[in-house]
């Protein structure tokens, strides 16, 4: 299975007052390929019921080329690491055509048990979903 591919098409409104894409517009932009990932690649409502949310903690990201109007932008989304209590994904931003890398971004997240009301380990049913999505996408 391919790394995970969402499109995003830049707009007047992602803009700076330098003309291109505002740095917090990627964190949006990230998140909404975070989303479709899941959507796509998991039992999302089943996963919402569960009661466990997957929280950011830490996003670094890496700025290579600005991206302008009209810009179409793919992001590829993939498992990177799990880990007991965390786990990475890394996401690739790059000009639809050009294949010209944009941005990086590794997002690291917890498991939070909103009945616990703390981050709890990633085990059982997530551990497994995190670790076949993690294997799925390097072997792509």
């Amino acid at each position: 299975m391919a790394h995970h591919l969402t499109r995003i098409k830049v707009r007047g409104y992602h803009l700076d007052l330098y003309s291109h894409v505002n740095n917090a517009r990627y964190l949006e932009f990230l998140e909404e390929a975070r989303w479709t990932y899941f959507e796509d690649r998991a039992d999302l409502p089943a996963f919402l019921a569960s009661g466990i949310a997957l929280v950011v903690v830490n996003i670094n990201i890496d700025y290579r080329h600005a991206a302008t109007m009209g810009d179409e932008l793919e992001i590829l989304t993939s498992v990177k690491s799990v880990g007991n209590r965390s786990a990475v994904i890394h996401q690739r931003v790059a000009l639809a055509g050009s294949g010209r890398l944009v941005a990086e971004a590794d997002v690291t997240f917890v498991a939070y048990d909103s009945k616990q009301g703390r981050a709890v380990q990633i085990e059982g049913e997530l551990a497994t979903l995190l670790s076949g999505l993690q294997q799925a996408d390097a072997t792509a």
